[in-house]
């Protein structure tokens, strides 16, 4: 099992993706590639594809003159006359098969010739293994001229032929135009009757009582049956001479066409190979002019699994914004053997689950060969699986629980993870009660932890935030919130848990006070309570940490930047002060210590602000 669930690709709108792909494409060929693209956990064909793909970008953007003309798929037409040794291709199909292979070797040429041999080394890779075929190319210049017809001297015998051709033509039009003068000079028709053509036959027009005067061939009459129409005997005549040629003339250029499809026949499986190389031109052509669409880049690709992404953007949803003159927030998403699980928490519809849609969308489409929308610098890995538990997963036909699917899930994700796997789960274990759900979700999590997985995990619970500060390999990440705007930022600050911020919003809208602090008293840590901040100071502090990500930092820089560095003196000589570094006695988590009122201090765990009895507290140590 490597990508779960089955349906993953629709929960995150990569379907939309390969429709934005296709749009970009020029044939079927190309659109082939775009649907039956797939996720790869090779190393070096994920690298080649995201190679061939970013040297296109580089041959867009430079606007040099690429062939795109008569992308023509030939391959249904190639094994029909395989098939069948008495067919032969059509004066249009041997047009479309020249065009299209003049594409080829002009695409081919592209790539091999000294003047940008070396440029693009993936796609010249590609062009080294495809044949040009001169000798199609040439017998098929011979054969049509520039609008496509056979060409009156692609033989002898054709050229003979036509010229007695329009001779025969005249003749014909010489008796047609004799026949109808004697009938006008006897009487018989007008002098302004025109003639009639009909079943392609040349026909003049008489009464039903002059039928008989005129010597030749009745060919129709009209419906009251008082006029008759009569091809002239001398006409007959001609008119035979000349489908004898034209019957010559369709041999002959059957002839013609079957010796070059003959031609054809014997190049067969090189030719296919050539539309098969225009089918991979046209994919990665398209893929590149989606890059372009979202600004894609190829991130510094290694072998292993690593996601370190400086400003990552959702590209289906950047792409929507733009519409209204926006763009979607970055993100920094940092994944690695240090710090391999992420554990997202903050206030509801904060921009949680679009930090774990955007990583899986971008995973897969690296995976999948596609560039991808991140920043300078920034460096991709390789998965060899991806499990995605995102949204309530209730099904009718099983009558399955939110929190049973969720289980669900968990159990099979269980199964078949190693440390090779990304694990994407939102709203970890929700959908029960907490106390409960919060203790099978620390479970799993240590299971996940000890097999060495990779994961972004978004939740509320405590116990998890507790324990992503407290093991190795496990970080805790919040989406950050302005509480003077009562907004969420859509910034991801790694290094500090969230909050709900569920007593700072109820009081914004105006719960009434002695309602919340009784409510603090049934918080079941009760020294732990969450306040109103002190003026915003603290969506400040890590907001600057946000924006200290977006530059090109060390990831040991990336941890410190998450943290207030205080120069503390000897903990045993001294009181706690302002400013300190501390932690409640028996737990590992540091906060700052932001004020003092009597016997509670005020402490920034990062966006957390909380009030904690003084006895409770302890200096932090280095």
């Amino acid at each position: 099992m490597n990508i779960y669930p089955e349906n993953f690709e629709q929960k995150l709108s990569f379907d939309v993706i390969r429709e934005h792909i296709v749009a970009k494409c020029l044939s079927p060929m190309g659109e082939e590639l775009v649907f039956a693209m797939s996720f790869s956990w090779d190393y070096a064909t994920v690298t080649r594809h995201l190679t061939q793909t970013h040297e296109f970008v580089q041959i867009i953007q430079s606007k040099m003159d690429f062939p795109t003309a008569y992308f023509l798929d030939m391959r249904h037409t190639l094994l029909g006359v395989d098939r069948d040794l008495s067919a032969w291709l059509s004066a249009e199909e041997v047009g479309d098969l020249v065009n299209s292979l003049e594409t080829i070797t002009s695409i081919v040429d592209f790539f091999v010739l000294p003047t940008t041999s070396g440029v693009y080394p993936e796609l010249k890779k590609l062009a080294e293994k495809v044949a040009v075929f001169p000798i199609i190319l040439e017998e098929g210049g011979k054969l049509l001229d520039k609008t496509g017809q056979i060409r009156d001297n692609a033989s002898r015998e054709l050229a003979s032929i036509r010229k007695r051709k329009i001779e025969a033509e005249k003749d014909v039009a010489r008796s047609m135009q004799a026949a109808l003068r004697s009938a006008q000079s006897q009487g018989l028709v007008a002098k302004d009757v025109p003639i009639d053509m009909r079943g392609g036959h040349f026909l003049i027009p008489v009464t039903a009582s002059n039928k008989r005067k005129i010597k030749g061939v009745v060919r129709d009459s009209s419906g009251s049956g008082k006029t008759f129409f009569i091809e002239p005997e001398t006409v007959v005549e001609a008119c035979h001479r000349l489908r004898e040629l034209e019957n010559d003339e369709r041999r002959e250029i059957a002839r013609l066409l079957t010796v070059f499809t003959n031609l054809v026949r014997g190049e067969l499986m090189a030719l296919m190979h050539a539309y098969s190389f225009m089918g991979d031109i046209d994919f990665i052509r398209a893929k590149a002019l989606f890059a372009i669409r979202i600004d894609g880049t190829m991130p510094l690709m290694k072998n292993r699994p690593h996601v370190y992404w400086h400003q990552a953007i959702h590209p289906l949803l950047d792409m929507m914004l733009r519409q209204e003159n926006k763009r979607a927030e970055p993100l920094g998403i940092y994944l690695t053997e240090e710090h391999r699980i992420l554990i997202i928490s903050g206030v509801n519809a904060g921009g949680k689950s679009l930090c774990l849609k955007t990583t899986a969308l971008l995973q897969y489409m690296l995976q999948c060969g596609i560039l991808v929308p991140v920043g300078k610098n920034a460096e991709g890995g390789i998965f060899e699986r991806l499990f995605l538990n995102i949204g309530d997963g209730q099904s009718l036909e099983s009558s399955l629980s939110t929190y049973t699917s969720h289980l669900t899930h968990m159990r099979n994700i269980l199964s078949y993870h190693d440390d090779r796997s990304l694990i994407l789960i939102d709203e970890f274990g929700g959908g029960t009660e907490p106390q409960v759900g919060g203790a099978i979700a620390e479970t799993l999590l240590e299971r996940f932890n000890s097999e060495r997985s990779f994961g972004l995990i978004t939740t509320h619970f405590q116990n998890l935030k507790r324990y992503a500060y407290q093991t190795e390999g496990v970080r805790n990440a919040a989406m950050l919130y302005d509480l003077v705007g009562m907004r969420p930022l859509y910034k991801l600050a790694i290094g500090t848990a969230g909050s709900a911020f569920a007593f700072e919003v109820a009081r914004r809208i105006g719960l009434p006070e002695d309602v919340l602090l009784e409510a603090s008293h049934k918080v079941a840590d009760v020294d732990l309570v969450l306040t109103d901040p002190l003026e915003g100071m603290v969506t400040e502090v890590v907001q600057d940490s946000v924006e200290m990500l977006e530059v090109d930092i060390t990831e040991e820089d990336l941890t410190d930047a998450m943290i207030i560095e205080n120069v503390l003196e000897d903990p045993a000589i001294r009181p706690l002060k302002k400013g300190d570094r501390v932690r409640v006695k028996g737990q590992q988590i540091v906060g700052i210590l932001m004020e003092i009122q009597g016997s509670l201090g005020k402490v920034a765990f990062g966006e957390l602000l909380s009030n904690i009895k003084m006895i409770r507290l302890e200096l932090a140590s280095d």
